[in-house]
């Protein structure tokens, strides 16, 4: 028992100097990067220098916590520690330096010793022995990371705009390329896309396509999300007839669309000017500030209508007092309708001339045969209504009214030549002179043509003779007649196709109930079916030529009614009358008697007959 506890209290007592005794570190372990950088390699290579075991695993133990392990791909930070004329050889910690060529610093051209660079291990080892880096690959690595943060964070980040292309822009975006839409470039329509080249803006990334690398930023989307703020305050204030300051953004047929700050307004067409105008561009330009009055606003505020010329007095209340009716006025014409044409007096001032206000014409035209857009007219001041803004005016009151001394230049029966204006289904409205238009009823166009329409007689723009047939000085009528410049034929015709007469003629036309057969070009006569028998018992034929006589003529109603039957039933009847005179003196000398005549007559009368 004494023995065991004089062993144990050596030992304690040993313990005890090897806890007081101070602890030995050896210079690798107090100072390991000195140590691994004064290390002789080659001799170690060679042999030349033998390191112990316990040594030697203190060293790997080292190089593997403080060396970068070159197997792994990862962006390290590396620092730059020399430059030659190619290449900069970075130190990444690792067991050799590292080399990377120039050309993938050329966005860096004050690149310097010290600065630090992210690469990545491109060649672990090349012929030479050399570690080979990237710093290209690295930044493509790391801006990938940080275009995805941003996409998912929405962070706003900086990208350089290198050139056009279709439909856009290509930004620069931690050195990855990306496509800036055009309609993403502003929220006002961009006209030239070469002012935005060359530049550093602000975006948001808002697409990632992973699969094919492509990226696309926007810088419109921040300043939507700035103008949303403002647009908020700006519609809270809105007013009618409140006045605001706003700058054109874009100018359509239709109007023109205002930017007042973040919330778009449009004036229309109508609410520019006071004058009537073509398009809103000659009015107003892009990019042009100018005040503007807010007309009126949806219930949400989304729609608001402005106006411009409501900011100006309006025409008609700086229309000359002095200015009355039957006065002359000088305007220019601004619109022409089929009704009229409305002519600027002043501007802003129109009045309408009613196309019956043109000519002293009865015959109605449409305004353009009097009068162009643009044309610069002198009129009459005819009406004037300065609580409704309304003025009529006339043109022809300018010029003395051609129906003044009518009776004298027009007395019924003189002839005049005058030009067809237009038709009617009754008759020809023939213009004498401007203002003097008279009427030719289809019953006095020909004397003996039968016309259903006038226009199968003369055409538009034709000149023809006219007599003056009756005037109507009050109604301003004029009746007129172009058959009374010649004589009746049917007066001639009257004598000539008395009844009775005999014509020979073809049949020209075979119709209902009978044929046409043309004496000439006025006579044209009717045969009736029953006429048409020949004296053998048959019909005549179309163009079959024989003799006709007369039966009916009607000079009033232009009837003319022939029978060819007529013909020979008269010499037929000439025979009998021949025959009966005959047997009267026969029946005198031999005094046949009483039977033997009606047996003479009765044979004469069977052969008229046609019985065999």
């Amino acid at each position: 028992m004494a023995e065991n506890k004089t062993k144990q209290a050596e030992v304690e007592a040993t313990e005890a100097k090897k806890a007081e005794a101070p602890i030995v570190v050896s210079e690798a372990q107090a100072n390991p990067e000195k140590f691994l950088k004064e290390f002789d390699w080659h001799n170690y290579e060679e042999g030349i220098e033998q390191v112990e075991d316990t040594k030697l695993a203190e060293f790997e133990k080292l190089v593997s916590e403080n060396f970068v392990d070159t197997l792994d791909d990862e962006v390290v930070e590396g620092e730059v520690i020399h430059i030659t004329d190619r290449d900069a050889i970075i130190d990444i910690n690792a067991k050799s330096e590292g080399v990377i060529s120039l050309n993938e610093f050329r966005y860096n051209p004050d690149l310097k010793v010290g600065d630090k660079v992210e690469v990545l291990i491109d060649v672990r080892e090349d012929a030479t022995g050399q570690l080979v880096l990237s710093h290209r690959k690295a930044r493509v690595i790391k801006a990938w990371d940080r275009v995805n943060k941003a996409h998912e964070t929405g962070e706003i980040v900086n990208g350089f705009v290198k050139c056009r292309t279709k439909g856009g822009m290509i930004v620069d975006v931690f050195g990855i390329e990306a496509f800036l839409p055009g309609s993403q470039i502003d929220v006002k329509p961009i006209r030239d896309y070469d002012q935005y080249v060359n530049k550093t803006m602000e975006f948001k990334v808002v697409k990632i396509n992973h699969e094919f690398k492509n990226i696309v930023v926007s810088h419109k989307a921040l300043i939507e999300a700035d103008i949303e703020e403002q647009k908020k305050e700006i519609i809270g204030q809105l007013e009618k007839g409140q006045v605001l300051e706003g700058v054109v953004k874009n100018i359509t047929s239709y109007g023109v669309f205002i930017d007042l700050g973040g919330v778009d307004g449009l004036i229309h067409i109508t609410d520019l000017s006071w004058s009537r105008i073509n398009h809103p561009n000659e009015i107003v330009e892009l990019d042009q500030k100018l005040n503007v009055v807010i007309l009126d606003f949806d219930e949400n505020k989304s729609r608001i209508q402005l106006g411009l010329k409501q900011l100006s007095k309006h025409p008609w209340e700086a229309l000359g007092e002095d200015l009355k009716v039957g006065d002359k006025v000088k305007g220019k014409v601004v619109v022409i309708a089929d009704y009229g044409a409305f002519v600027e007096v002043a501007d802003g001032v129109e009045g309408l001339v009613h196309v019956s206000e043109m000519s002293w014409s009865t015959h109605l035209r449409s305004a353009q045969d009097f009068v162009s857009v643009g044309d610069e007219i002198e009129a009459q001041v005819l009406t004037l209504d300065r609580d409704d803004r309304k003025m009529s005016l006339g043109i022809k009151q300018l010029t003395p009214d051609p129906w003044t001394d009518i009776t004298s230049k027009y007395p019924v029966g003189s002839r005049h030549t005058g030009i067809v204006r237009n038709f009617t289904n009754f008759g020809v409205f023939v213009e004498l002179e401007e203002g003097i238009d008279g009427l030719i009823y289809i019953s006095d166009l020909s004397w003996t043509k039968k016309i259903k329409h006038p226009s199968e007689f003369c055409n538009v723009g034709d000149k023809l003779e006219v007599v003056v047939l009756e005037l109507d000085v009050e109604g301003r009528k004029l009746s007129l007649g172009h058959k009374q410049t010649e004589e009746n034929p049917w007066d001639k015709y009257e004598t000539e196709f008395a009844l009775g007469t005999s014509h020979t003629a073809a049949i020209t036309e075979i119709v209902d109930k009978g044929a046409t057969i043309e004496f000439n070009e006025d006579i044209v006569a009717f045969v009736p079916q029953r006429h048409l028998e020949k004296e053998d018992g048959s019909k005549l034929a179309k163009g079959e030529e024989a003799e006709f006589k007369i039966i009916e003529f009607n000079k009033e109603f232009k009837r003319v009614v022939a029978s060819h039957t007529a013909v020979f039933r008269e010499e037929e009847a000439k025979i009998v009358k021949q025959a009966v005179k005959k047997a009267e003196a026969q029946a005198a000398e031999a005094k046949p008697t009483l039977g033997d005549a009606n047996d003479a007559l009765q044979a004469l009368k069977d052969k008229m007959d046609g019985k065999k």
